[in-house]
């Protein structure tokens, strides 16, 4: 019938794609392996924890879904080309690139070591830097392609006691968006994900390291106008829309999703 043939294509916007999700195991990058394998894509799940990528796979093929685990450190140069090489190889295409992992340390510009901020700087700008590059050729040889990078709100606006994070996520958007107009004419689009405080083991640990965990929670919440922190569901709609046709004619922009922070 023409009504449900409708329903089907709508509600698989990757279908016949291939994607590569970094830092898949838990928080965002979890949410996007699962959504977008409901959404019809074969999905290259890529974290250094080996047992959680694992677990995201064994749960998108309970659900009919297609996934392969990839456990490597995302800063590991040839761990990158060997995985876009592998995919390739299996599946013949990469069509999204979603560079989830990240790490952070705390700390003002005085209180953050050499070790810390290259740490940072390594996980969060060398491991979108290297990820990208490697799935940039076959991007370019299609002629198609969408990369979705992840960035900061506080990048944007910036924020106390964090300075290595939010330095190193205002490169990303600075490195995405330089890649958007490098490669426009390449057919591939590449954007910015920027996610308020979202409610993941990630900021569990952020809250963790301060000496009021909870009065910190409290004032981060405070900030975000909606009174709550967003869900990894929610960031994965909204790298879904990155990904898809729907947004074919946006590249090199910044899609906020922050409850309102950079609002108020």
């Amino acid at each position: 019938m023409p009504g449900l043939c409708f329903m089907l294509v709508s509600m698989t916007r990757l279908a016949e794609r291939v994607a590569i999700v970094t830092g898949a195991g838990s928080g965002i990058g979890r949410a996007v392996s699962e959504l977008f394998a409901r959404e019809g894509a074969r999905v290259a799940a890529v974290d250094r924890d080996a047992a959680a990528v694992r677990g995201v796979v064994d749960t998108i093929a309970a659900t009919g879904g297609t996934a392969r685990a990839f456990d490597g450190d995302v800063v590991d140069e040839n761990s990158a080309a060997s995985t876009v090489a592998t995919v390739l190889a299996d599946w013949k295409q990469v069509d999204v690139l979603v560079t989830c992992a990240a790490v952070s340390a705390g700390g003002t510009a005085m209180a953050t070591s050499l070790d810390t901020w290259e740490r940072v700087f390594a996980v969060n700008v060398r491991g979108t830097f290297l990820w990208v590059r490697a799935v940039l050729p076959s991007m370019t040889a299609r002629r198609r392609g969408s990369i979705v990078t992840v960035g900061s709100q506080m990048a944007v606006a910036g924020g106390r006691g964090n300075v290595s994070y939010t330095a190193s996520k205002g490169a990303v958007i600075a490195f995405t968006r330089t890649v958007a107009l490098d490669h426009a004419a390449d057919g591939v689009r590449a954007n910015v994900l920027v996610p308020g405080a979202v409610q993941t083991p990630f900021l569990e640990r952020a809250f963790a390291r301060q000496p009021d965990p909870e009065a910190a929670r409290e004032r981060s919440r405070s900030r975000h106008p909606l009174g709550r922190f967003g869900t990894p569901e929610e960031m994965a709609r909204a790298a879904l829309y990155l990904a898809s046709d729907d947004s074919a004619f946006t590249t090199g922009t910044l899609l906020v999703v922050d409850g309102g922070w950079l609002a108020g």
